[in-house]
């Protein structure tokens, strides 16, 4: 169905916005791939903050410039499918990767990030990144290593200078101070 020019102009203004908002961006030929298939592929798309779009090579182009994806423009080339990561910068990597496994029609043709242009294989390097959660454990797990290293350190210079047996027989005492102390509460049964 071909568009009209007011048409075409939305489309290149809403790619272009979301082309200025996104982390990543894979071109991949699809030609081939089912109305069900590709269906399925937006549906998951939607559910992992991708922005997937099927639209002619030069609206893509247009839509592109002024943005860190305008290195794109001379290697459009081909019946293309967009998809652009707005969430995480690996979750158009991740969706391609992953429809690719099960369909051979579906072939990576470009990755771009940070305004570089890589070749298809890079697909698989965004697809490894880590999502936002799995970035977040990394990280505490980072800021909490000093600080257990730090008390494994100082468990060791206690234990080393004898401080451990002290502490050993503390623990020891008080369960039986308390067992004690709650017998001695305890009223007798006058009956």
């Amino acid at each position: 169905m071909a568009l009209n020019l007011s048409q075409k102009q939305e489309v290149v203004a809403e790619l272009a916005d979301v082309a200025a908002k996104a982390h990543s961006l894979i071109a991949a030929e699809y030609a081939g791939i089912t109305v069900g298939q590709l269906t399925t592929m937006r549906k998951k798309a939607r559910e992992n903050g991708v922005y997937l779009k099927v639209v002619k090579n030069t609206l893509a182009s247009r839509a592109v410039e002024g943005t860190e994806y305008e290195c794109v423009k001379d290697s459009l080339v081909g019946p293309l499918l967009y998809a652009f990561s707005t969430e995480e910068p690996g979750a158009a990597g991740r969706l391609i990767k992953e429809f690719a496994k099960g369909n051979d029609k579906l072939q990576p043709r470009l990755v771009a990030i940070g305004g570089q242009l890589y070749p298809a294989s890079h697909v698989d390097v965004l697809a490894s990144l880590p999502t936002r959660e799995q970035a977040l454990a990394m990280l505490a797990r980072v800021l909490a290593e000093p600080a257990s290293m730090f008390a494994r350190a100082i468990k060791a210079v206690g234990e080393k200078l004898g401080g451990g047996e002290e502490i050993a027989d503390a623990q020891a005492e008080a369960p039986a101070e308390t067992s004690v102390e709650a017998a001695v509460e305890t009223p007798a049964d006058p009956a």
